[in-house]
């Protein structure tokens, strides 16, 4: 996959950690989006279910989730997402620094398949805009 290339070349990382940390961030994507919205971005990235189903289980317990819990009771749902997601990060062995490393990577390849709008609209999610 395409994308998934250039994750590896973009964010240094190898191919199992490229391919979860994308279904990671398509996850939560498609949980923030209507599903006319996750299905313009499903037509511009063929395999996109297949990522989010090999993506490693969000952590529900330990720190991770309580602390995603904890956040999202006070109101705030992107650090808690941002918390759920450097708990899958860790689960593939990288820190949750390397989200910022595969946002932009993200966007650039969504940029390129379906134009600003789509860009837009999962940067809208990403970012907390």
């Amino acid at each position: 996959m395409e994308l998934v290339q250039q994750l590896i070349a973009g964010a240094g990382v190898n191919q199992q950690q490229a391919e979860g940390g994308a279904g990671l961030l398509f996850g939560l994507v498609k949980d923030q989006l209507s599903s006319g919205d996750f299905s313009r971005i499903a037509d511009a990235v063929p395999g996109v279910e297949n990522l989010i189903d090999g993506a490693p289980a969000a952590d529900t317990g330990g720190l991770g989730g309580m602390l995603g819990g904890v956040v999202s009771a006070l109101g705030g749902s992107e650090l808690g997402n941002m918390a759920s997601l450097a708990s899958g990060f860790s689960k593939l062995d990288l820190d949750a620094g390397m989200i910022g490393k595969f946002v932009p990577v993200l966007l650039s390849f969504l940029q390129s398949k379906g134009g600003d709008g789509l860009s837009s609209l999962v940067a809208g999610v990403l970012k907390g805009d």
